[in-house]
């Protein structure tokens, strides 16, 4: 076997090697910074107190289905990151992850349901567009954030009933 061979396959190979370290990356990276989020900013008292719809979900819920939803969008970060790092997929996947981790700090440790009703609203928005963005290009991660997008368009109306009971 020639050296140039060898060279090729180890490079293959580092390529692979570095791929999973990124996927292992961002399955670790993303369900841990969403956990640490809701660890820092519980619901507390003070939401507990609050007057909430009939349709609110018991609070045992939410740690399943984020942990559900954060691994999905962990995927398909992965997918959009491999394929265009810097394209704008992955800057809408960016920006999401900005407000989903924005918003919990904003409703449940500043109280501000009004100012997390906006956050809530943009990032709804921007999961839409991600959704329409990937179709096209890589149906996998599109679809990966149809549940998000529903838990999502849930949660909105949630956090509209809770400021209008509140």
């Amino acid at each position: 076997m020639d050296g140039t061979h060898d060279g090729a396959l180890q490079q293959d190979g580092d390529r692979k090697r570095g791929r999973w370290y990124r996927c292992a990356a961002f399955l670790f990276l993303v369900p841990a910074a969403g956990i640490l989020i809701g660890v820092l900013n519980r619901p507390g008292a003070w939401y507990a107190a609050l007057n909430k719809p009939s349709f609110n979900p018991p609070d045992a819920a939410f740690a399943p289905v984020w942990t559900a939803l954060f691994l999905m969008i962990a995927v398909a970060g992965f997918r959009t990151f491999e394929a265009e790092p810097r394209g704008t997929a992955m800057r809408l996947w960016s920006l999401q992850m900005i407000l989903n981790f924005a918003w919990s700090p904003i409703f449940f440790s500043l109280h501000r349901m009004d100012v997390a009703l906006g956050v809530i609203v943009a990032l709804f928005a921007v999961i839409l567009a991600f959704v329409w963005r990937q179709w096209a290009n890589d149906r996998l991660a599109a679809t990966l954030f149809i549940p998000y997008a529903g838990w999502v368009g849930f949660a909105t109306l949630l956090n509209i009933s809770l400021l209008r009971f509140n």
